[in-house]
């Protein structure tokens, strides 16, 4: 048996073709929407921003972890809809994208919004607790905020 290729891909939203933009989507979807049934506006209009950076893993071409990096008004840089397809867990793909994402962002400050149970996830990334938790579409969260390294 063939060991599986896993790539890292990164692109802005002009460079993404229509299939891998689909694609992108129905995995956001299927685990946000749909299993963690959280009904909410997936498409906010930020996907297509120029700041804007998608990162995935695909496997056969066919995603299987993603995450999106954001570029704030304020300056700062933000990580999210971080998700990994169910069949895809345990095999170390958030943590590739974290790491990819984090040389993305270089030295600039980086927030997300952490859904709770995930705060020491983060934490191994130099991420630290910025404010109280609260709750959003029925699923606690906790802001997290990285500072550049000195």
């Amino acid at each position: 048996m063939q060991p599986r290729t896993i790539d890292l891909r990164v692109a802005s939203f002009a460079d993404l073709d229509t299939r891998t933009f689909h694609d992108l989507l129905r995995l956001r979807i299927d685990v946000f929407v749909v299993e963690q049934e959280c009904p909410y506006p997936e498409l906010d209009g930020r996907d297509v921003e120029p700041g804007t950076r998608h990162l995935w893993l695909a496997e056969d071409g066919t995603p299987v972890a993603y995450l999106r990096i954001l570029a704030d008004p304020d300056g700062v840089e933000r990580i999210g809809r971080v998700v990994v397809a169910p069949a895809a867990r345990g095999g170390g793909h958030a943590g590739r994208l974290m790491t990819e994402a984090l040389a993305v962002v270089g030295h600039r400050p980086c927030v997300l919004e952490a859904q709770s149970h995930l705060v020491g996830f983060y934490a191994r990334y130099g991420f630290t607790v910025s404010g109280p938790e609260y709750v959003e579409d029925g699923i606690p969260h906790t802001p997290m905020r990285r500072e550049p390294a000195s």
